[in-house]
């Protein structure tokens, strides 16, 4: 499937934003440390759909609405739900008072394009905090039928919220005072992504075949915990990369996937760098992860 006609490229869309908005992949003397090699990652398509399924900030941009006025960023927090279908779509539930859902209430199957952006902040204080950012672009057409039921159970069991409960209620027979929500499908027609771990274009069926990571639900207060609780611990991690270089810094928790842990040590003469451990083996949960940090600890110890 082809770039829906009008999108601009994710290059087009950087914002110049201050210090908190520079490009996840700049190198060490621009902003982000650049990432080392020889560790294992998450594929573009998984590091996609992980974000897809976080709770990062979101914003969703008309691109052809019928008039000009009729473009609309989300800010934070909007929409206040999304998932991908097993075809790869994305399903967004939106405010049935939304410009988006008024768009969409009116568009064809191919007349109201749009982009997605999902933007990756760290959940703990840190130099460059932007880890990341993704864009989807297709086209926008509401949930009809009997589809719905299926994309709101399949929203419920990603991301439970409270608007959920009482959609079919506002869908179907509105009441006085309670806001309308309406769900959305973007039928995906080009994936970029650009984060710690470089730049990338992704290919729509690759992100359908994709599963989000495991640890997306649970990574920032993990990673708050590591931070608040176990910071000299963080910071022994320093010996196990076999060099001098992180002695002195302060070292903090910026990312944990299945795969691994990622630290930056920032303090330094040498500047700020980015350290992954690997875990032994992926893990699948909670208890696995205790596990490996574990090991990680242990092995630093001695």
């Amino acid at each position: 499937m082809s770039r829906p006609h009008g999108i601009p490229l994710p290059s087009a869309q950087r914002s110049s934003d201050s210090d908190e908005t520079e490009s996840a992949c700049a190198d060490d003397k621009q902003g982000q440390p650049r990432p080392r090699e020889g560790v294992r990652q998450l594929t573009g398509a998984e590091r996609v759909r992980t974000l897809v399924e976080s709770n990062a900030s979101v914003s969703l941009t008309l691109i052809g609405a019928r008039d000009s006025h009729e473009t609309e960023e989300f800010g934070t927090g909007l929409p206040v739900a999304r998932t991908v279908t097993p075809d790869g779509d994305v399903i967004l539930l939106v405010s049935g008072e939304s410009v988006a859902a008024r768009a969409a209430a009116h568009a064809q199957d191919d007349d109201l394009t749009a982009v997605i952006e999902i933007t990756d902040v760290a959940p703990v204080s840190v130099p460059h905090r932007i880890r990341g950012r993704a864009w989807l672009a297709g086209w926008l057409t509401p949930v009809r039928g009997d589809d719905r039921a299926a994309c709101a159970a399949l929203l419920a069991e990603r991301q439970p919220v409270g608007e959920l409960l009482g959609m079919w209620e506002s869908l179907d027979a509105p009441h006085v005072g309670r806001p309308a929500w309406m769900m959305l499908r973007l039928e995906i027609g080009e994936i970029s992504v650009d984060d710690l771990w470089g730049a990338e274009h992704v290919d729509p069926e690759d992100l359908a075949a994709a599963e989000p990571d495991p640890m997306v639900a649970h990574e920032s207060e993990l990673l708050q915990h590591l931070h608040s609780a176990h910071g000299d611990r963080l910071g022994e991690l320093g010996g196990l990369l076999g060099a001098r270089e992180s002695r002195g810094m302060s070292a903090v928790p910026l990312s944990l996937d299945r795969l691994g842990l990622r630290v930056r040590f920032t303090g330094g003469p040498a500047g700020s760098f980015d350290a992954r451990f690997d875990f032994p083996e992926p893990v699948a949960d909670i208890c696995g992860l205790r596990r490996a940090m574990h090991s990680l600890f242990s092995a630093a110890s001695h």
